[in-house]
């Protein structure tokens, strides 16, 4: 038997290296290798494998075993792979570890790195191949890479750990208001790169609307690269420095809209290295209290929602996004809130094509470790490899730090330095957060606002809080001096319960708040926005009553993804009288 070497703390000897944003690749057009599919799978509640170094010696040689066989590859379960095991009935509420196996059959060419990427793993994942340890990742939302080149024989054995459990230092923390999915969310695949290859690439329009900004970051040695967009006539050369490429380009592209979807081809060479992309240009910006789209004010009829399925719980699919993004049109809205992580890399690429803008975030949620060193390292990564993976994205107008954050002097330094982060990183978007009120003086008001563009303000009058004077004093006295968006209000209803509209979780009831709701806010000139909670109901386990059950249930669709609740009408009218304005919310 192996050492057990619990006593001296085993998770220290997986604490490095670490994997994150500083191994990204952009991904645009490479082929890949893919690894999705079933999955050898194992639970390891007390973490046995970790303890005992079990990953070193499977499968089990019968002639020469001295490890138990019930960890054994040959006597896993097996696990689909993009997947969440919380969907399955037995596994809905464990928290823990649990190890994932297949084979690999690969070999680097020469002059080839051979890359492991994996999209999304809830929420620290330790990644073995053949027993070795190659790295670990914070996160549950976020792509990251391993580099396997130098440790491939052609007939390997993968090895992923994922921890999904709470911890008070994680981001999020151990108290959140939605169901901690554990597994591998997102794709799986190998890629192939040469040793000289694009890092990144970010292309933007210049704020002066004349000019093309592009940032191209490479490896290896490379003297220049080449940048092409057919549809503009670009085709320029540009030279590498320390391995980055920067170009300003005279270009009028026609810009970017929900109401003009457009998109270029775009192509960066490095050698023998090409990646692509479709993107579009546009600029985003705030005067006042308006929110300007390609210079032009426009007010965001939004909706927030979740990654989550009965089926399929936070894994998602094309067929999934696009069904969620025809019920967001079918509700009118030209603005979604991807609530309360980042949400699939496809969402924003289909946002493009279709014309939606989106809000992004982090799960900076509730009270979080604020005055933790790891932690923050942790946030700042996933909104690193947020920003890196989706900025070329035209339909996202803006990055979120933080939701319902406690008001002390650690988080207005938390959330702080996360905006900068934002800014340094992607000065060409708006930086916002669902920001705080002050109760004694009944204003939007919060130490954070001078750090962010757009004030997103959660408020649920009619729902938890029944006091409409309340709500009235609220928004008439306030006067933030920058946009506010309304991002999160809402009532509960359990789909086909009628009643009197006094009667909680009864359709007419959430029918009933979102029309005073409408009331209120339309009269108020400074809300840019609204992104009411949610589109659909969605699993919520510390939500128990007869009427929820397990579900946050102020979707105004049903779990089911299919049955429109009556305030889903209502507002879906509203918002038409608002795009039938080119004035504001307060207008109509």
């Amino acid at each position: 038997m192996a050492e057990d070497f619990q006593s001296r703390g085993f998770e220290t000897a997986f604490s490095v290296p670490t994997l994150n944003h500083a191994g990204m690749v952009h991904m645009g057009g490479r082929p890949v290798e893919p690894l999705d599919g079933e999955w050898d799978f194992l639970t390891d509640e007390y973490d046995a494998a970790l303890r005992q170094r079990r990953y070193l010696s499977c499968p089990v040689d019968p002639e020469t075993a001295d490890r138990p066989w019930e960890f054994d590859f040959d006597c896993y379960d097996r696990m689909p792979v993009p997947g969440s095991w919380s969907a399955i009935a037995e596994l809905t509420h464990f928290e823990g570890t649990a190890w994932y196996h297949r084979r690999l059959t690969a070999c680097p060419r020469p002059h080839e790195r051979v890359l492991l990427r994996i999209g999304a793993a809830n929420y620290d994942t330790k990644v073995f191949l053949n027993g070795e340890f190659l790295g670990s990742h914070l996160g549950g939302s976020t792509p990251f890479f391993v580099d396997l080149t130098d440790h491939l024989t052609g007939d390997d054995r993968l090895l992923l750990a994922v921890n999904n459990a709470r911890r008070a230092t994680r981001v999020p923390t151990d108290n959140t208001d939605w169901t901690n999915y554990g597994g591998i969310h997102r794709e799986v695949s190998l890629v192939r790169v040469p040793t000289c290859h694009v890092r990144d690439v970010f292309v933007r329009l210049d704020p002066d609307g004349r000019h093309i900004l592009a940032d191209i970051s490479v490896a290896g040695e490379a003297a220049a690269v080449s940048l092409e967009i057919p549809g503009l006539g670009i085709r320029q050369e540009v030279t590498v420095q320390q391995g980055r490429a920067q170009a300003r380009i005279a270009a009028r592209p026609d810009l970017w809209s929900p109401d003009n979807p457009v998109l270029y081809d775009l192509t960066v060479t490095c050698g023998p290295d090409h990646v692509s992309d479709r993107v579009g240009f546009r600029t985003v910006s705030t005067r006042g209290d308006r929110i300007l789209l390609n210079g032009v004010p426009v007010f965001l009829r939004g909706i927030s929602v979740h990654e989550d399925d009965a089926v399929q719980g936070r894994s998602t699919d094309e067929a999934d996004i696009r069904r969620r993004f025809r019920h967001a049109k079918d509700l009118n809205c030209n603005f979604l809130r991807l609530a309360h992580y980042p949400h699939h890399e496809l969402a924003a690429r289909i946002a493009d094509e279709v014309g939606l803008m989106l809000w992004e975030e982090v799960p900076v949620y509730w009270d979080i470790a604020w005055e933790n060193a790891a932690t923050f390292q942790d946030a700042d990564n996933q909104l690193r490899e947020l920003i890196l993976r989706d900025r070329n994205r035209a339909s996202v107008i803006m990055w979120s730090v933080g939701n319902e954050n406690v008001d002390t002097d650690a988080r207005l330094s938390f959330l702080s330095r996360l905006a900068g982060t934002c800014r340094a990183l992607d000065p060409s978007r708006l930086v916002t957060a669902a920001v705080l009120v002050n109760k004694e003086r009944m204003r939007v008001e919060d130490r954070l606002a001078p750090h962010l563009d757009v004030l997103g303000l959660n408020e649920y009058y009619g729902w938890y809080v029944q006091d409409w004077d309340e709500f009235e004093r609220l928004m008439s006295g306030s006067a933030p001096g920058k946009p506010v968006i309304i991002s999160e209000t809402g009532a509960g209803a359990l789909a086909g319960y009628r009643g009197r509209d006094d009667m909680p979780f009864t359709e007419d009831y959430q029918d009933r708040v979102y029309a005073r709701q409408i009331d209120v806010l339309r009269r108020t000139d400074y809300v840019a926005g609204i992104t009411p909670w949610i589109l659909y109901d969605f699993r919520c386990p510390r939500r128990r009553n007869r009427f929820q059950r397990g579900f946050n249930r102020k979707g105004l669709i049903d779990a089911d993804k299919a049955t429109k609740k009556a305030a889903f009408h209502r507002l879906a009218a509203f918002y038409a009288e608002v795009a039938a304005t080119t004035k504001g919310f307060s207008d109509v």
